[in-house]
């Protein structure tokens, strides 16, 4: 399947906010990515996005001139400089079609390029089977699970630790 991944734009507002408005997404995510999820939610983060571009990667995933997803890496700080955080989502007729191993495969080619960063690494949660797979393979190891380590939705749940380092990424 085609997509783009390019920075967000004033105008995907209104396709953010259809794509992000589903409680299965929301479900997998931390909870600053709200539920239900209104026009006004895409149009405060695509403004925050807008207002910190170049630090971090942010992206639109398009399809059709649609945003039906999104993508970052965070560099992160202190003791952790060299480290970046993963981050992803996609709306849900498009899981299951290898949109989103496209996706982290390019996304973190291109981190690895532009950041001097050894570590990339992303946290799903341990039931989360569909974006475990998209990190495995993507390249990504399985480092640990944190049991009982994350709360959602009033629910004490497991997370994964998985990272990419830049020499098993052929850089």
């Amino acid at each position: 399947m085609n997509f783009t991944l390019r920075p967000w734009r004033a105008e995907d507002a209104a396709s953010l906010a259809q794509a992000a408005n589903d409680p299965a997404v929301a479900a997998n995510l931390r909870d600053v990515f709200p539920c239900p999820y209104t026009l006004a939610d895409a149009q405060r983060f695509i403004e925050s996005c807008l207002a910190q571009q170049g630090q971090d990667i942010v992206y639109a995933i398009t399809i059709g001139g649609r945003a039906v997803g999104g993508v970052s890496v965070q560099l992160q700080s202190d003791i952790y400089r060299k480290s970046a955080e993963l981050g992803y989502w996609l709306a849900q007729p498009y899981w299951g079609q290898g949109v989103m191993t496209q996706v982290v495969n390019r996304v973190c080619q291109e981190a690895f390029g532009r950041f001097d960063i050894v570590r990339i690494y992303a946290e799903p949660f341990a039931h989360n089977a569909g974006s475990r797979r998209v990190l495995e393979k993507a390249g990504f190891s399985l480092e640990g699970v944190m049991r009982d380590g994350a709360v959602k939705n009033g629910r004490i749940l497991s997370y994964c630790m998985y990272s990419l380092l830049r020499r098993e990424a052929g850089l």
